[in-house]
């Protein structure tokens, strides 16, 4: 792919959360890095020193912690096209509150969240964009917790299937049945009653 037809796509990956003009494009190109992560490599990990920003730019990633019995707990899945939870929301004097892997091989985005602050103090285009992305966050986190409360497992199967597609066929069935909140056994359960319908 050519510099600049990259460029095009990391732009529209941009404005499918907030258009920006060219010139706020262009400061943002100032500081960003592309980074190529291998599928299953936990490329954030808790208690780790962090201090960007990152943008899913193809592929599929999770964020998650380990509980006291020592299982994996997937919080969230993330896609091309989405942010990672902010810097703000993840961090703590900026050490990784959570641990973040690649699902798949991911191309990734990166931002130094310094300069990324600064570009959105200087820059209206950019400080909206920031806010519309933690504005997604919190509409995210809420919508998670409504489904947990509100809908039946099988519901909550379905808005899965919804969001992510193929993702289910690609990874590992207990990375779901954490994130939906029910054992392995139910999510098979589940796959069966819907596959009959």
């Amino acid at each position: 792919m050519t510099a600049r037809k990259e460029n095009e796509s990391i732009k529209e990956l941009f404005n499918k959360i907030l258009p920006l003009s060219e010139v706020s494009f262009s400061k943002l190109k100032t500081i960003f890095n592309s980074v190529s992560i291998k599928k299953d490599e936990v490329f954030i990990k808790i208690d780790q020193k962090n201090n960007s920003e990152y943008f899913i730019e193809t592929g599929f990633a999770r964020s998650f912690l380990v509980n006291p019995e020592g299982e994996e707990i997937t919080l969230s899945f993330y896609k091309s096209g989405n942010a990672l939870s902010p810097h703000i929301t993840r961090t703590k004097l900026n050490k990784s509150l959570l641990n973040f892997q690649a699902l798949t091989s991911v191309e990734l985005i990166e931002f130094d969240a310094d300069q990324f602050l600064n570009l959105m103090i200087e820059n209206l285009e950019i400080r909206n964009l920031g806010n519309a992305i933690l504005l997604n966050e919190l509409i995210s986190k809420t919508e998670k917790e409504m489904a947990l409360a509100s809908l039946t497992a099988k519901e909550r199967l379905i808005g899965f299937r919804s969001e992510f597609g193929i993702l289910e066929n690609l990874i590992a069935h207990p990375i779901i049945s954490s994130y939906l909140g029910i054992t392995n056994v139910s999510l098979s359960r589940l796959r069966n009653e819907i596959a009959k319908g």
